[in-house]
């Protein structure tokens, strides 16, 4: 029987069963909340969506993920499991949504409702993951996030396959996903025992200042992925290239990526976050400015090096957060990724207008320098972390 303290987090030997679903679960909502990228040129095309909404429709789907932290604290306070089997029914709906609305106002809506959708699941099911890791709880993270980087992997693929083999308009069927596997989720995902009423209160002041560092890592971090997963796609419809093989280029940085999520975890379990954190956002800036000047084929190796180096930091930013809220640990992961990817979701605008008015190459080329800011905001984020843990 699980803890009923949410705050204490004892390790204990996973559950295969309930892990299992809580991956396969992240699987299914991360490929329903983030399949735009591999559509973009197809709405540009067939819906006359100008490069710059187009790059709003982006942060539209990211933004609600700011929502997350109040997702935690909801998560932490009510236990169960509701959020974590709402989200990607949420989601669900806003592809339907999204399929069947010709407007911008109707796309955006229903990625807003996928955006909601993947900010009730992600904050519960990353605290009920935890729970059931064993000893080694950076693998444990890490397998769990492979889930997610694997739905993020062949969303934009397989949305733009079927979009392009029999139109947008039936792009809801990629929701049956949810609807086949929902009567076994019901069965298995575990519940998250609610936060005891007699615990301390969050103390908010004590933990400003790492979560705000936390925050300015993930957002700056999220910032840049996002902009190479909106304007890959695009620049490669530019040069001439199918839409199918655009969104193989996202197909292959997250898909690769999921190589950086097993191994963060584990260079973290062996020697610190540190490690992970300062290679990551030094080879990421390396790699990005070699995207801004790539052109054809090149683009496959880069990419796949670049989700690498990017995504590593995913189970090291999660714990972190979680560590920082010991008592709300829905709440630290709420931070660590929605936070971080909403705050994302907002540079990719300004961006988004550069890459319009300037160059997409341009643009790219600020997403390397959002990634040499991540790069200094790394000191910070760990002193503030361990201050946090001695004081």
């Amino acid at each position: 029987m699980l803890s009923t303290s949410v705050g204490s987090l004892p390790e204990r030997k996973p559950h295969p069963t309930a892990l299992g679903s809580l991956i396969w679960g992240h699987l299914v909502n991360d490929a329903l909340a983030n399949y735009l990228p591999g559509i973009l040129p197809l709405i540009a095309l067939q819906r006359h969506v100008p490069l710059f909404l187009l790059s709003s429709l982006m942060t539209i789907l990211m933004f609600g993920q700011m929502l997350q932290p109040l997702s935690g604290l909801l998560a932490d306070r009510i236990g169960g499991r509701a959020l974590a089997l709402g989200g990607p029914a949420l989601s669900a709906i806003g592809v339907v949504l999204v399929s069947v609305s010709p407007s911008y106002e109707g796309m955006a809506l229903g990625l807003l409702l996928s955006s909601i959708g993947t900010t009730l699941f992600h904050p519960q099911a990353i605290a009920s993951a935890r729970r059931l890791a064993g000893a080694q709880v950076g693998l444990s993270m890490s397998f769990f996030l492979v889930g997610g980087e694997f739905g993020r992997a062949i969303g934009p693929l397989v949305a733009t396959l079927l979009a392009g083999a029999v139109g947008l308009d039936h792009l809801w069927l990629v929701g049956l996903s949810v609807v086949v596997t929902w009567p076994w989720l019901l069965r298995v995902v575990p519940k998250l025992p609610p936060r005891p009423a007699a615990s301390a209160p969050v103390d908010f002041r004590a933990h400003f200042w790492p979560a705000m560092s936390l925050g300015t890592f993930t957002g700056l971090r999220a910032g840049a992925i996002l902009t190479v997963v909106t304007l890959i796609p695009l620049l490669w419809q530019r040069e001439g290239g199918s839409a199918v093989l655009g969104a193989s280029l996202v197909t292959t940085m997250i898909g690769i990526g999921i190589v950086g999520n097993l191994t963060g975890g584990v260079i973290r379990d062996r020697v610190g976050s540190g490690a992970v954190l300062w290679g990551s956002s030094a080879t990421g800036t390396v790699l990005m400015v070699a995207l801004a000047f790539a052109r054809g084929i090149a683009f496959w190796p880069i990419l796949a090096l670049l989700g690498i180096a990017l995504f590593s930091t995913s189970p090291v930013t999660a714990l972190i957060g979680q560590d920082i809220f010991k008592e709300n640990p829905a709440l630290g992961s709420g931070i660590a990724l929605g936070m971080g990817n909403g705050l994302g979701a907002l540079l990719v605008l300004p961006i988004g207008y550069a890459a319009q008015h300037v160059s997409i190459a341009f643009g790219l080329g600020l997403g390397a320098l959002l990634l040499l800011l991540a790069f200094g905001s790394i000191g910070p984020l760990l002193r503030a972390t361990s201050e946090h843990r001695t004081a």
